[in-house]
C-alpha cells in the first residue's frame, strides 16, 4: 500500500512528507496531449516519447480560472514590491559578471507546450563549456548529474549567483512567467524535455497544471530530495489541489526560502 503524500482532515489535503515516493504506484494516469501543427507544440514535444502518446481532448489547467485570477493578483503584488530588490540584483550581475542580467531556458509546461522561463543569471557566460570539462575531468559527477540534473559545487556558478540560489531570489524573474501565464504561484517543478521521460506513467498528472514558481518540491527540501519523490509530490499537488493547498505552500515558501541548507 502506498504512503499518500498528503492526509485528509474534514475534507481539506494537508501536505505530510511521503515516506516513500509515490511515483512508484501501479495506479495508470490519464494523458491528454493537445494536437499541433508546428515543432514548437505539445504534439512535436511528446510524440517522440512513445508511439503510445496520441493526440487527445484538451482540458484546462487545475484551478481553471480562480487558480488564474489568484497568479495574476499575488504575482503583480509581488511584481510592485520586488522591483527595488530586481534592479540591485541586476546591476550587481552586470557589474561583476556582465552580460545580460536575466537569462531564459526552455522548459515544458501546461500541456506540453514549451515556454521561455526566466531567471537571473547564476552561472558564468561559458557555462556549457565549462560543464563540459567539469564533467569530463570528474566522471564521478556524471551519474550525480543525470540523476537530478544538478551539481554539488557547481564550477559554473558564480559567488553572486550562489548567493541568489541560496536565497532563491535568482526566480524572481518567474513572477513575469506567471504573469504570461506560461507559469502558476504554486505547482509541479518546471522541467525540460529531457526529464519528461522520467515522469513515467505520472506525465498526464504534470502536464495538467502550469509549472509553478514554488510547490511541494520546494518546501519538501528541493536540491535535497531525489528524482522519483520530486515526481510523487508533483503528482500528489495535482491530484489533491485545492485553493487552501496553494495558501498552505505560499505560507511554507516564506519559511523554505530561509532554510539556505535546502536551497540549489
Amino acid at each position: 500500500m502506498t504512503t499518500n503524500a498528503f492526509e485528509s482532515h474534514q475534507g481539506t489535503p494537508i501536505w505530510v512528507q511521503p515516506s516513500l515516493p509515490v511515483a512508484a504506484d501501479n495506479r495508470t494516469a490519464v494523458l491528454h496531449v493537445v494536437p499541433a501543427p508546428d515543432h514548437n507544440s505539445a504534439g512535436a514535444v511528446l510524440t517522440d516519447l512513445s508511439p503510445a502518446i496520441r493526440a487527445g481532448m484538451t482540458i484546462p489547467p487545475i484551478g481553471g480560472l480562480l487558480k488564474r485570477i489568484m497568479d495574476l493578483v499575488i504575482a503583480a503584488t509581488a511584481l510592485v514590491m520586488a522591483a527595488p530588490v530586481m534592479i540591485v540584483i541586476a546591476l550587481l550581475i552586470r557589474m561583476t559578471a556582465g552580460g545580460p542580467a536575466v537569462f531564459s531556458h526552455s522548459r515544458i509546461g501546461f500541456g506540453g507546450k514549451p515556454f521561455d522561463c526566466y531567471k537571473f543569471r547564476s552561472m558564468v557566460a561559458n557555462s556549457e563549456e565549462v560543464l563540459k570539462a567539469y564533467l569530463d575531468a570528474n566522471p564521478h559527477v556524471c551519474k550525480e548529474w543525470e540523476e537530478t540534473h544538478k551539481i554539488r559545487n557547481d564550477p559554473r556558478v558564480t559567488l553572486l549567483g550562489w548567493m541568489l540560489r541560496k536565497s532563491s531570489l535568482d526566480e524572481l524573474p518567474q513572477l513575469f512567467n506567471i504573469i504570461r501565464g506560461d507559469m502558476s504561484c504554486v505547482g509541479p517543478r518546471p522541467i525540460v524535455k529531457d526529464e519528461l521521460k522520467r515522469y513515467g506513467d505520472h506525465l498526464g498528472e504534470y502536464l495538467r497544471t502550469r509549472p509553478g514558481l514554488t510547490g511541494l518540491w520546494q518546501v519538501s527540501g528541493r536540491s535535497s530530495m531525489d528524482y522519483a519523490n520530486r515526481v510523487a509530490l508533483d503528482s500528489q499537488y495535482v491530484r489533491n489541489w485545492s485553493v487552501w493547498l496553494d495558501i498552505v505552500i505560499l505560507f511554507r515558501t516564506v519559511f523554505a526560502v530561509m532554510r539556505f541548507d535546502r536551497a540549489s
